[in-house]
């Protein structure tokens, strides 16, 4: 089969949507979509459960489908040569321990003429590389994106308007996607966080085999309803440490999120690279630098690959004059860790892969990106995955 970047395919989704040809009548045009992943994950050990960003159970040492498991739909309607609605529903586990549906993109897009275009309604904001793309397995090499990177921001969806510019001149095509409006994620534990005036700025070039990305987002976030929270900031205050309850206060703060990406496909080699700095100004969400570089060669339909992700905190993981243990200090603690991770894809058909991947967990200070464990805990970790990628 012909080969195309799963990179291009993520970054081609946020410029054109795949919409179909407008036929200059007055009947719409339908075009149904779908996406899926059917995935078993363990890892080796009982003493933490292995997850993505935002779950709130995982694996331990027995093979279970919910990690790496999903179902998206979408629905592209051609209203008027210019006018178009999309909707896209995603089935998977998340917040709790069962799968659940949520509506990921739901909005009305207008081209305005050839280079630009305004979409109205949910969509996903632009934060990483392969945002709009990071739930559809086909389109990337790697079973699941980094979680040492995309935990950095979890909200999926916006609602708001967003401005995409693209233009190409000579041999160079360039991208732009301002995007503003306000998001909500539903956080384990019943709890939730909202995204007020979160704006972001999505900048890319591609020439060739070379894609380039500059990111930016800027937001206040607040947690809600996050009960334990609430009652480590009362308990500090009550007993003297109101300058501890004040910088773990996690309402109404300011935040930033930069990143670069880059991108490489050039005749077998596939190369793919982010780097971020997440600035918040509260210790409950401490601030970050992550970075991750994933290396593919193809071999006919099968492409191997390797990946190295990194994380780790830039601000103190303590407070002074509070026991090394005490539920501040842990309650200000981000994931760090290391994680080499080796696979295999293999594309056996024309909509679907074969993917196989092994990950070498290395957290520090910590559990790392790892839950509910136990005081026995320690790693390195190796985690075992494999799934079929489908789109049809």
């Amino acid at each position: 089969m012909k080969h195309r970047s799963f990179l291009s395919l993520a970054l081609l989704s946020s410029a054109s949507l795949a919409l179909p040809a407008y036929a200059g009548d007055d009947t719409p045009r339908i075009n149904i979509t779908g996406f899926g992943t059917v995935a078993l994950t363990r890892s080796d050990t009982a003493d933490a459960e292995f997850i993505r960003h935002n779950q709130a159970a995982g694996v331990k040492k027995e093979f279970r489908t919910g990690v790496d498991s999903n179902f998206g739909i979408q629905g592209t309607f051609q209203l008027t040569e210019r006018l178009s609605a999309v909707a896209q529903g995603l089935v998977s586990k998340n917040a709790t321990d069962a799968y659940g549906a949520e509506l990921t993109w739901a909005f009305l897009k207008y081209k305005l003429n050839e280079d630009w275009s305004v979409r109205l309604g949910r969509t996903t904001p632009p934060n990483y590389l392969i945002s709009d793309f990071r739930n559809v397995g086909y389109a990337n090499l790697m079973i699941r994106p980094p979680g040492d990177m995309y935990r950095q921001i979890t909200v999926g969806s916006i609602d708001g308007v967003d401005l995409l510019y693209q233009r190409s001149v000579g041999d160079t095509t360039y991208t732009a996607q301002l995007n503003t409006g306000r998001g909500k994620r539903t956080v384990p534990n019943g709890a939730f966080v909202d995204f007020d005036r979160m704006t972001t700025l999505h900048l890319v070039a591609e020439h060739g085999p070379y894609t380039f990305r500059y990111g930016h987002t800027d937001a206040r976030f607040s947690f809600r309803d996050a009960v334990p929270l609430i009652t480590l900031l009362a308990g500090l205050r009550n007993a003297g440490f109101g300058n501890v309850a004040d910088a773990l206060n996690p309402y109404d703060r300011h935040g930033k999120f930069d990143s670069l990406g880059f991108g490489l496909d050039y005749k077998n080699v596939l190369l793919q690279a982010e780097y971020a700095k997440k600035k918040i100004n509260s210790r409950a969400v401490p601030d970050t630098t992550s970075w991750y570089a994933q290396l593919g060669y193809r071999y006919g339909q099968l492409t191997p690959y390797f990946m190295h992700s990194y994380s780790r905190q830039d601000v103190p993981r303590s407070f002074d004059g509070l026991p090394a243990a005490s539920p501040a200090n842990n309650a200000t603690k981000a994931p760090q860790q290391r994680d080499y991770a080796l696979g295999l894809r293999w594309d056996f058909a024309k909509s679907a892969a074969l993917k196989l991947q092994v990950d070498h967990i290395r957290p520090r200070d910590g559990a790392g990106g790892f839950i509910k464990a136990t005081p026995q805990f320690k790693g390195p970790v190796n985690v075992y995955a494999a799934g079929v990628d489908f789109v049809f």
